[in-house]
């Protein structure tokens, strides 16, 4: 155990070990330096727009989810009137105006703010 030690310690304070580990630092360092001075500027006309893009896609999202919960609301209350269950046409009222609420939650929102 103690020969494998002296042979390792010897081994890392060779002069070829050294230059290996320094060659090793060096090709490091040149790397990193080049990753942080080759960066390549995107200059964007408008930086807002992709959040407004964005924003506008999930809007359009939430709208389609309340023509959904509306045309099952609607579904709802058709099929109470056949059935004649009030309480299934109340569900399926609050469900059509729910759906509605959805569908003009961005209208909505900006008849709030303002904007």
């Amino acid at each position: 155990m103690k020969n494998r030690m002296k042979k390792l310690a010897m081994l890392l304070a060779s002069k070829k070990a050294y230059d290996r580990t320094r060659s090793l630092y060096r090709k490091g360092v040149l790397a990193a330096s080049v990753a942080c001075f080759a960066v390549i500027p995107a200059f964007a006309a408008d930086p807002l727009s992709a959040i407004t893009q964005l924003s506008d896609f999930i809007f359009a999202l939430i709208k389609a989810v309340g023509l959904m919960v509306s045309g099952w609301g609607v579904l709802q209350v058709g099929m109470s009137i056949q059935s004649h269950d009030p309480s299934q046409r109340t569900q399926g009222i609050l469900c059509l105006v729910g759906g509605l609420l959805i569908m003009f939650a961005k209208d909505i929102l900006d008849l709030i703010t303002g904007g």
